[in-house]
């Protein structure tokens, strides 16, 4: 019997007004953990009240996904904001999104970037303190979900906040174990058997393969499946029924 335990984790709440993107009912069937959109890249008031509702009702953990604020692009798009307003932004869209959780009885358990701001704390270490700081405004020690060996997840233990590693299952790796970039080829994994495979490996063996072939090293406490690729919740409940035949524990991280 294997001893592995890992989390599951999706992007929800990523609709706007009259428009979804996202099964969230299906999904919140399924993961452990909902990365709520807190209205910058996605989300509006309504939806995030409802995933919040939906995830409390299902004892699913509510993290803030925070974002750049670009609607238009999904927050996919490099954008350079000054420190101090992103630190002000990451505080706001955390509050936002706090009020609504408090409402269905529950908390903001975490946070995690997305998009272009999860990639630019990566590597920048001012844009990584700015969300850190956004963080601390709020007056919790929130957990930190995010890339493994990231600047994020330096400045963020410095501060004293968890940090929580995450691995994906349908993106492709460098071979640094940083996320091939989206414009390129081959950086979303959409094969279903590839998917599933690879999360069973990632979370017995803390091991993927990288884009050229080699093996990448990346012990995560965290699995993320992105609610935004066709057929996510049939894939996700897929990926959960083979972790648990392999003796996985699925199980939230907070």
């Amino acid at each position: 019997m294997s001893d592995a335990v890992i989390d599951l984790n999706a992007d929800l709440g990523e609709g706007f007004g009259r428009w979804s993107l996202t099964d969230d009912d299906g999904l919140l069937s399924v993961v452990t953990s909902a990365n709520v959109a807190c209205g910058f890249h996605a989300g509006d008031p309504t939806t995030m009240r409802r995933v919040c509702a939906l995830a409390a009702e299902r004892g699913v953990s509510i993290g803030a996904q925070v974002s750049y604020r670009d609607l238009a692009g999904f927050g996919r798009r490099p954008m350079d904001v000054p420190p101090e307003e992103l630190a002000d932004e990451i505080a706001y869209q955390i509050g936002a999104l706090d009020v609504f959780a408090r409402a269905a009885g529950a908390r903001v358990s975490y946070v995690k970037p997305h998009g272009a701001l999860y990639n630019r704390v990566a590597v920048d270490e001012e844009q990584a303190t700015a969300v850190v700081e956004g963080i601390q405004l709020t007056g919790a020690d929130l957990p930190v979900l995010g890339l493994p060996g990231s600047r994020l997840h330096a400045v963020a233990e410095r501060a004293g906040l968890p940090v929580v590693p995450e691995a994906f299952a349908d993106r492709a790796y460098t071979a640094d174990g940083t996320l091939v970039p989206r414009r390129l080829p081959g950086a979303v994994v959409s094969d279903p058997a590839t998917v599933v495979g690879r999360s069973v490996r990632l979370a017995l063996k803390g091991e993927v393969s990288a884009l050229d072939g080699e093996h990448v090293g990346i012990r995560a406490r965290s699995l993320c499946l992105h609610g935004d690729t066709p057929g996510a919740t049939e894939l996700a409940r897929a990926v959960r029924k083979e972790l648990e035949a392999a003796g996985v524990r699925v199980e939230r991280f907070v």
